[in-house]
């Protein structure tokens, strides 16, 4: 199918930004998504076409539905919903703190599973749509001092595995995306500078994932799983 609009959360650094310039770069009309205005207008920045911008925070279901609806009403039907935003908070189990819990829980799984949720019926309405949960590695084994971070990516592995089932004899697909760390601002006060060196480069990250979704013959990529160099 032929992507013409392109909505991402988490849109502000990291994958999301890099997923949106290279989506402006195909010609395609590309909805930022964030909880912070600057991050998105630094991304803004970097685009060539057409694009709209939505302070949003995903854990909040009406704000999300508010949102999607906006999008549907003022710049069209959204071909592909990249679910990207998220965040991590990490040490021991029994260190964590309640606050940092919460935050986990309601941005990485319940926000994805809101903005699925809205996005869903328009794409049903269609019977078109393409649906990438952005997950991690930490939604494929369990880490140490990431336990509560990989219990909230191996929920949205599970809804993401579940919804795939769901829609299987329709047109609408989702892409499972599990990738390893990368050296984005998700990582600046957890990892110094020397050790995200070593990790991999959001921009080769989007361009597998965009090559994973391009329509093909006999063929569908359910997921895609992306790893560091050992």
């Amino acid at each position: 199918m032929e992507i013409n609009i392109v909505v991402i959360t988490g849109a502000g650094s990291g994958l999301g930004a890099s997923l949106a310039k290279k989506y402006s770069e195909q010609g395609c009309h590309v909805c930022l998504l964030g909880r912070t205005r600057a991050k998105l207008e630094r991304t803004a920045a970097l685009l060539n076409g057409g694009y709209s911008m939505y302070e949003v925070d995903v854990a909040v279901k009406k704000d999300v539905a508010r949102v999607i609806q906006s999008i549907e009403k003022e710049v069209g039907p959204i071909d592909l919903f990249v679910n990207n935003a998220g965040t991590g908070a990490f040490a021991l189990a029994e260190q964590i703190d309640e606050q940092a819990i919460h935050h986990m829980i309601d941005s990485n799984l319940k926000g994805t599973i809101f903005c699925t949720q809205e996005v869903l019926p328009f794409m049903k309405k269609r019977n078109r749509g393409l649906i990438v949960n952005v997950i991690s590695t930490a939604g494929k084994e369990g880490k140490v001092t990431e336990s509560v971070y990989c219990a909230s990516k191996f929920g949205v592995r599970g809804f993401t595995e579940s919804l795939a089932l769901e829609l299987k004899d329709t047109p609408i697909r989702v892409l499972a995306a599990y990738m390893g760390g990368m050296r984005t601002e998700f990582w600046d006060g957890i990892f110094t500078e020397e050790r995200t060196k070593g990790l991999m480069d959001p921009d080769d990250v989007a361009d597998i994932i965009i090559e994973s979704i391009k329509p093909r013959n006999l063929l569908a990529v359910p997921e895609v799983v992306i790893t560091n160099k050992k």
